[in-house]
């Protein structure tokens, strides 16, 4: 059983993915050098680290800035752009149970888009949990998603803790 989970909320640029985070932690939330502890239900919690601002936008590898991680779940913003390879093949490669949440339409976007960099046979093919979520709808729902599968995930492997 994988010791690592990677939650990737997927979109174009401006597609919602930061106002998912922000909807997760109710307030506004930045990428930082710690984990912090995400509320999940009947005052339990579990310890994430967040990646806000995908690192294909940023021009990152997501390896330099997970090297000094020590965090069993890393929540990360990525771009659908043809970069975004990079950071599946690395979560992959690194052994990541991985969920993504892909923002299709995404609220800047004229309408629902089509694979066309076909990510989602390769998420599949490689036991990826995925779900398509409408980014022009309120994020309440995305995000009550995400903890819901975090939740049963860290559950599952003795990571939650009374956070009150």
């Amino acid at each position: 059983m994988p010791e690592r989970l990677f939650v990737g909320v997927l979109g174009n640029r401006n597609s919602g993915k930061s106002s998912t985070w922000n909807t997760l932690f109710g307030a506004m939330v930045r990428t930082g050098q710690n984990a912090r502890t995400l509320d999940l239900y009947d005052d339990e919690c579990a310890e994430v680290f967040l990646i806000n601002g995908s690192p294909e936008e940023r021009q990152i590898y997501i390896g330099d800035i997970l090297q000094d991680v020590d965090c069993q779940i890393v929540i990360c913003s990525i771009q659908y752009t043809e970069a975004v390879r990079r950071t599946l093949d690395f979560v992959s490669e690194e052994g990541y149970d991985i969920f993504v949440q892909w923002l299709n339409p995404g609220y800047n976007d004229d309408g629902e888009s089509y694979d066309h960099l076909g990510l989602m046979p390769w998420l599949i093919g490689h036991g990826a949990t995925v779900s398509k979520r409408d980014g022009q709808d309120s994020a309440e729902s995305r995000t009550e998603e995400i903890r819901q599968f975090i939740y049963g995930w860290a559950k599952a492997r003795g990571l939650t803790f009374t956070c009150r």
